[in-house]
């Protein structure tokens, strides 16, 4: 037996333990708090991305995918880089563990609605380039109408690196079931605040959270107090189906969850968001 291979072995029989004892615990695993934002450096990779990502409609077809980076209804106003296709990767356990927070919500009549999944960092490049433009500000009226463009990155609104390119980390929502008419966006239509009461601001279909979503406003912060009755009871129904199954919350995006036990901590991909990106 060739050197060092007793040693290979007990490292397998060990990562196989734990994961055992990982999927045994399912939605039950207390949440582990989320690292700093600044606690690694970007290591963007290839155009593939690893074996364990994966589609979540193949996963769970029922979530509903909205991914307003891959269109014109966002911050920026345009696709963004790195968005070929209007689809949701995460790497299969976080996208295992959604769908158990589906399940649940289904349970009470809801559906979860995705926003965006995993962002190559070439979007969040793209995201500084915006931020250091002064004169692109035509969604402000609705995404930031309270907030200096300036201010953006220092309040903690965006950020780059961001945990989305870790491929464990999405924005997402609750919606009944079944689902409300929804409303088409169409550019250079007149714009709603995204601070403005629900029935004014742009009806997506979704749950009242007390904000839209990619609300830059400290309203949007998950425990602001301003935020009362239903969007109130909303919020921490959704913070509760998602804590139950392993996702950590970020205080300053309702909408904003991480999968606690991400398999890629340090690793920043930048592989498209298109299924040609996924592996054969």
């Amino acid at each position: 037996m060739r050197p060092g291979t007793h040693r290979r072995r007990w490292v397998l029989v060990r990562l196989l333990l734990v994961a055992v004892v990982l999927a045994a615990a399912g939605c039950d695993r207390p949440p582990q708090p989320a690292p700093p934002a600044d606690a690694a450096t970007p290591t963007p990779t290839g155009p593939r991305a690893p074996a364990d990502v994966v589609l979540l409609s193949e996963v769970d077809p029922s979530i509903v995918v909205d991914i307003r980076y891959a269109g014109p209804h966002n911050f920026v106003g345009r696709p963004v880089d790195g968005y070929d296709e209007p689809l949701c990767l995460l790497t299969r356990t976080a996208a295992e563990a959604l769908r158990r927070v589906q399940d649940a919500a289904r349970a009470q009549r809801l559906s979860l609605r995705v926003y965006d999944c995993y962002r190559p960092q070439r979007a969040a490049d793209e995201f500084v380039r915006w931020a250091k433009d002064p004169a692109a500000q035509q969604m402000k009226a609705e995404f930031y109408p309270r907030v200096a463009k300036s201010k953006l990155f220092a309040d903690g609104y965006l950020g780059a690196p961001t945990a989305h390119s870790r491929g464990s980390t999405l924005d997402l929502t609750l919606e009944p079931r079944p689902a409300p008419p929804r409303a088409s966006y169409a550019p250079g239509r007149p714009l709603v605040a995204c601070t403005d009461p629900a029935d004014r601001r742009f009806a997506d279909g979704s749950l009242d959270m007390g904000t839209g979503f990619d609300c830059f406003d400290p309203l949007a912060h998950t425990a602001d107090t301003r935020v009362t009755g239903t969007a109130r009871t909303n919020r921490e129904l959704l913070k509760r189906l998602m804590g139950d199954c392993g996702f950590v919350n970020y205080d300053r995006e309702w909408w904003h969850y991480r999968y606690a036990d991400e398999p890629y901590p340090d690793t920043y991909f930048d592989f498209p968001v298109a299924r040609a990106s996924l592996p054969r």
